[in-house]
């Protein structure tokens, strides 16, 4: 249906239009990125729905999730917000987020005529992307964090749902420093977690007189003191053949229920392999709790190789603009068919809120349900790929769209985290991801120390993140 009106008001849309261009307000809040990298959309946005206004606000990490939860109890959350990827059934599993509709109904604005100028309202009933497509056109890992079995309040009953999307993806990948490497002579980054890497290492590591570590060869085997540990401990378990989660069940210090060999526990062997770089007893020994934070060492030419995310790239730069170094994709397990890689990215979602809201329900009957559509159709709009890209290109981000990654492949920067995109893979960490990492912790500190057998850490570890499963 299209229905005109003019400046002078000598057509006036019917009730059916002005009920979808009643004026919305949305609230959206994030992190890391500031109102400039979204300027381009959101204007873009809003220049076909002028009755719709978007207000950004960036909060720092370290107040988010607790703003968040603050301002949803008292009903002054956003209507759109962000959260990582491990937060998302949390926050569905406490009714936080709704699921996108699969379809909404937008007014789209023009303007017609050539001297009379009059303003066109296109009503288009518009499809949400699907699960099918959410599959076909964004990377493996989205679909399996943002695709969750729920309960489907419009006939109760229980189907897999859409609770957000992303606008980008990171991976780890290995830093190197080349000037290091180049004085022990090393030709290349070490492809594998075999004997080589350990051999590099070694050679990349030196001890003064007193047997204190003046330059690591790896950051490895620690906890708090090296960057996104448990991530790389994660990782390191499902190169291995780990199966971290069955459906509500932690499973990763098992023996995978497909393993042939039932007395192999992949989670156990690549914690043990993780905390030999921690073990003053072995060869590739190369880290302690003594040094500084692993990004510290790489950055102040004292770390050989440091595994981190693309977002680490700008700091790096900006400390030590001097600094001579590599990227390098992340070493895999010699021998396996696949190569495994990690994803770290946030989810853009909308709050259930908005269809309870004290102030929305004032404003009419069809007003919560229309702005929370429009909610969604900006989360659609906003990560297609043409807009996407407007952010990708500002923030220097990664693409969550497979379309997307082999421009970005070949990115003297970028290029080395979007070729590991589509191998990259998440788990789901509990209700508590930061809990989650405590746990990694205090798992590998109490093997390092000596205070528990790597089998009865990693039982201990799996428990205690259990319980933070529904």
């Amino acid at each position: 249906m299209t229905l005109f009106f003019s400046g002078c008001g000598l057509q006036t849309p019917d009730k059916s239009t002005q009920r979808l261009i009643q004026p919305i307000t949305l609230n959206y809040w994030r992190v890391w990125d500031g109102p400039d990298d979204f300027s381009e959309i959101i204007d873009a946005y809003t220049a076909a729905h002028p009755f719709v206004q978007i207000n950004y606000r960036k909060l720092r990490y370290d107040e988010y999730e607790q703003a968040l939860l603050e301002a949803f109890a008292t009903d002054r959350g956003p209507d759109i917000f962000s959260i990582h990827n491990s937060w998302t059934r949390k926050y569905q599993e406490k009714g936080l987020i709704a699921p996108m509709p699969a379809k909404v109904t937008m007014a789209y604005r023009t303007i017609s005529g050539n001297i009379k100028k009059e303003v066109v309202w296109d009503l288009r009933p518009s499809p949400m992307p699907s699960k099918d497509s959410i599959k076909t056109n964004f990377i493996d890992a989205v679909y399996d964090d943002v695709v969750i079995n729920a309960i489907d309040e419009a006939d109760k009953s229980n189907k897999e749902q859409i609770f957000g999307l992303p606008l980008s993806v990171d991976t780890l990948s290995m830093y190197y420093n080349r000037d290091l490497f180049n004085n022990a002579g090393i030709v290349a980054a070490p492809a594998f977690w075999n004997r080589e890497f350990q051999q590099n290492v070694k050679k990349l590591t030196k001890q003064n007189n007193k047997g204190e570590i003046i330059q690591a060869g790896v950051a490895l085997g620690g906890g708090g003191n090296v960057e996104r540990y448990s991530d790389i401990l994660a990782l390191l378990m499902m190169q291995s053949g780990a199966e971290m989660m069955d459906g509500d069940k932690v499973t990763f210090y098992k023996a995978p229920a497909s393993s042939a060999q039932k007395n192999y526990f992949p989670g156990q062997e690549a914690l043990r392999f993780y905390t030999d770089f921690a073990n003053p007893s072995k060869e590739v020994y190369s880290w302690n709790k003594t040094l500084e934070n692993s990004l510290d060492m790489f950055i102040n030419n004292k770390l050989a190789i440091m595994f981190g995310y693309s977002y680490m790239l700008p700091e790096i730069k900006a400390r030590a603009p001097k600094l001579n170094f590599a990227l390098a994709p992340m070493p895999q397990i010699e021998g396996n068919a696949y190569n495994i890689n990690f994803a770290n990215y946030w989810v853009e979602s909308v709050s259930s809120k908005i269809l309870t809201n004290a102030d929305n329900l004032k404003k009419g009957n069809d007003y919560p349900k229309q702005k929370l559509n429009t909610a969604w159709d900006f989360i659609r709009f906003a990560t297609e790929a043409k807009q996407a890209k407007k952010y990708l290109d500002k923030t220097k981000k990664t693409t969550a769209l497979r379309s997307l990654i082999p421009e970005q492949s070949e990115d003297p920067e970028l290029g080395m985290f979007a070729k590991q995109l589509l191998t990259a893979k998440s788990w789901y960490r509990g209700h508590d991801a930061n809990a989650m990492e405590v746990i990694f912790r205090d798992m590998i500190e109490s093997i390092i120390t000596g205070q528990t057998q790597i089998s009865e850490a990693i039982n201990l570890a799996a428990g205690k993140i259990q319980q933070t499963v529904k």
